[in-house]
């Protein structure tokens, strides 16, 4: 006799096809990774095949990129959670204030369940160490500041949109303002050289350094000041910003995540982006050579990464190449955020190991070409119209492919994101206020430091120079009667003090030019930049 079962049994699990076989294969690593999400194989199938980014190859670089709208912020938060939970720390340009909900856990909800669910993960609140940054102090943060010559004339030219002449001749201020001993050290600084440069007093020296017209100094004399109309000499001077602050961990070993708001971006999007380029070259020179490692030791996301590259020179573009290329060596990671891979050069894209693709639109020509160019740069895929895919992602899905633990690419996998744990959307202002002033490095850079630089060096000299003038026509004329002039009268001389060691060392002259020339060398870097 048969009996009826008493509820319905559970199908036998089906082969997994040969799409879902190869992500499982292609995603095993062995080593520690960050869990992306869940393997689709159709807008409506989610398999259970994990989608990972080997830790250790995550200072091979990477890429998110997707439309507006389409969650890359999102991706970027997954991403920091991960690697400060992992000990990394992280620095990253917060664009719209939405990133500062790290420091925050989320509230959790039914759509967060939900997601966290469908993709296997065990989803907590959690907040992560946050130190908030500003730009030249406008926001909520930290002030960052850097030097004139820090700075340097290449980064300089590519925010002043100066041509390659005028690019050229800046260096030569530059130049002229280390060799003369004067610091560059804000704006008012390199107005007031190339100013003096301009004048009668200065023309002589101006004609000595050739190459330099009064035209072409001019130009840049009008340029530096619509800049510092913008308030950008907020930005520039001292205490100037040491970035091995950046890697900074907590007691309890998690990796510390630096945020960077600038406001009103839309009004400076090039000291925005450039000055995130002169962060990276700054790592690169002052960081040592690690080789591989098992894990980085910064990971730097660079937002709104078309800002960088939009009307560079190819001479910059080749530099900006050439960092990212080398500072894999210093032990960092560079993550590039934003709408279409194509916004990125060539020879930067080629380097990136890692990409995570949100959904692109391919509403008019320039878009399908786009998507075509797009699809061109992945590797072989299982999907049968890789294009049809990226246009057709949904809110929160990504098409991805990183570098697996060998350094060859990863199968493409459509990919389902998993939900951030910490709040997905500003922090509290309060508390963010409070998170800046326990910071040990507001104590660091808060106070405005204005020591002596070019501006009152050349002051002086004019200075010193009417005195001069006044002096020479004071003078008797020959064959006139000299008025004299009443003597003082006599003072009692204090009692002469022998001085130490360190005074006679202080007041010598070896000493003294020791000094000159140690303020006027300035160390270049790739960007031709520097610190004193």
């Amino acid at each position: 006799m048969t009996t009826t079962p008493a509820g319905p049994v559970d199908p036998a699990p089906s082969a997994p096809s040969p799409l879902e076989a190869a992500v499982a294969a292609g995603y095993a690593f062995e080593g520690p990774a960050l869990e992306l999400g869940g393997l689709m194989t159709d807008a409506t199938t989610l398999t259970p095949v994990h989608v990972r980014i080997p830790l250790a190859m995550l200072n091979r670089h990477g890429l998110v990129a997707g439309a507006t709208g389409t969650g890359k912020t999102k991706t970027l938060q997954l991403l920091a959670e991960q690697l400060s939970a992992a000990g990394v720390p992280v620095f990253a340009a917060d664009i719209k204030g939405d990133l500062s909900g790290l420091a925050t856990p989320g509230p959790g909800g039914d759509k967060v369940a939900a997601r966290a669910a469908s993709v296997g993960q065990t989803w907590t609140a959690t907040g992560f160490p946050v130190d908030y940054y500003a730009l030249g102090g406008e926001g909520t943060g930290i002030p960052l500041r850097v030097t004139m010559s820090a700075f340097g004339p290449v980064l300089l030219s590519k925010v002043l949109g100066l041509n390659d002449t005028q690019e050229s001749s800046l260096g030569l201020v530059f130049h002229y303002a280390d060799q003369a001993g004067l610091p560059l050290l804000d704006l008012a600084d390199l107005r007031a050289v190339v100013g003096h440069l301009t004048s009668d007093e200065g023309k002589p020296e101006l004609k000595a350094l050739g190459g330099l017209s009064s035209a072409t100094a001019g130009v840049i004399l009008r340029e530096l000041i619509a800049f510092q109309d913008q308030g950008a000499d907020a930005f520039f001077g001292e205490p100037e910003f040491e970035s091995a602050d950046l890697l900074q961990t907590t007691p309890d070993g998690k990796g510390l995540i630096s945020l960077v708001e600038l406001p009103n971006l839309q009004d400076r999007p090039a000291i925005f982006s450039t000055f995130l380029m002169w962060l990276l070259a700054d790592l690169f020179h002052d960081l040592p050579e690690v080789g591989d490692v098992d894990r980085p030791k910064l990971v730097f996301f660079f937002d709104e990464a078309h800002l960088l590259f939009n009307d560079a020179s190819k001479a910059f573009l080749d530099q900006i190449a050439q960092t990212v290329r080398l500072i894999r060596s210093k032990g960092v990671g560079v993550f590039f955020v934003t709408q279409s891979p194509t916004d990125v050069p060539d020879a930067v894209l080629a380097q990136l190991g890692s990409r995570i693709q949100h959904q692109l639109r391919a509403h008019t020509p320039n878009d399908a070409k786009a998507l075509k160019a797009t699809v061109n740069t992945y590797p072989a895929s299982d999907y049968d119209d890789l294009g049809s895919v990226l246009t057709s992602l949904g809110i929160g899905e990504a098409v991805v492919t990183v570098m697996n633990e060998r350094g060859a690419p990863t199968p493409v996998a459509w990919t389902r994101l998993r939900a951030p744990e910490s709040l997905m959307g500003p922090s509290d202002p309060a508390a963010m206020a409070a998170t800046v002033e326990a910071s040990p490095r507001h104590a660091k850079y808060a106070v405005v430091v204005d020591r002596e630089s070019a501006r009152e060096k050349l002051a002086a000299r004019l200075e010193q120079g009417a005195a001069k003038a006044e002096a020479e026509d004071a003078a008797p004329t020959p064959g006139s009667t000299p008025i004299p002039k009443p003597k003082p009268a006599p003072q009692p001389k204090p009692a002469k003090k022998e001085p130490g060691i360190v005074e006679e060392v202080v007041s010598s002259s070896a000493f003294k030019d020791f000094m000159r020339t140690a303020t006027r060398e300035v160390v270049r870097g790739m960007f031709k930049t520097g610190r004193r």
